[in-house]
């Protein structure tokens, strides 16, 4: 059955990472992405009490075994390393791949900058997108579609297009696609597992990016 309420919640919080990211880009490439999933976690969590929820219900649990978690965790990494690549296979022979646009130039052997980075990294770029990107919007779009497989499905396929789109503007459409794999991978895990523990999503984002980061401080490249 359609629920009103869930797709209001759902364009709320879609639009609030569209418009304040896109409001702040003429002023700053690497914080209007941090800037706008700071403002939208900030609105979705009033949105899930104003419905009597929190981020619990969504998957944002202590876990109750450790070494469940760890195994998820590495299972997660090794699943979106499959996604990506055999997407970059596919990307490669249509676009060609601008990397960051020099988004995290001032990382390299800038501790200052290295400790910055790493601090968005266990925010914006690890809890946060996975709280938002997967969780509110799969849970919101699959109750606004009734719930069950087929809109899970569904759900599942609107947080890859916009977790891929949130990367256009700096990636490109090579990056953009290869992204979007990886977000259809923690998507499909989030139905698995990540609704009653999304940390194993949260903790093998937060290794990908650090990984990257480091590499980059230290002047390695991938």
């Amino acid at each position: 059955m359609f629920n009103g309420g869930a797709l209001i919640d759902l364009l709320i919080v879609m639009a609030t990472l569209v418009i304040v990211k896109q409001s702040l880009l003429p002023l700053t490439m690497l914080y209007a992405g941090p800037a706008s999933t700071f403002t939208a976690m900030a609105v979705g969590t009033f949105l899930l009490w104003r419905r009597g929820l929190g981020w619990k219900d969504l998957g944002l649990r202590w876990p109750e075994n450790w070494l469940r978690t760890i195994g998820l965790t590495l299972l997660s990494m090794v699943i979106f390393i499959i996604a990506t690549q055999a997407m970059q296979w596919l990307a490669d022979h249509f676009f060609v791949d601008i990397g960051t646009s020099g988004r995290f130039d001032h990382v390299v052997g800038n501790p200052v900058a290295y400790l910055g980075i790493m601090a968005l990294v266990w925010t914006h770029g690890s809890f946060f997108e996975e709280l938002l990107f997967r969780a509110f919007i799969i849970d919101r779009a699959s109750h606004a579609m009734g719930g069950g497989l087929k809109a899970d499905l569904i759900a599942v396929l609107i947080s890859s297009v916009f977790f891929g789109y949130r990367h256009y503007y700096y990636q490109g459409m090579h990056g953009a696609l290869i992204t979007g794999a990886g977000g259809f991978a923690f998507a499909m895990l989030y139905l698995w597992f990540g609704r009653r523990n999304i940390l194993p999503l949260v903790f093998a984002h937060g290794i990908f990016n650090s990984l990257g980061q480091t590499f980059r401080f230290l002047g390695i490249k991938d």
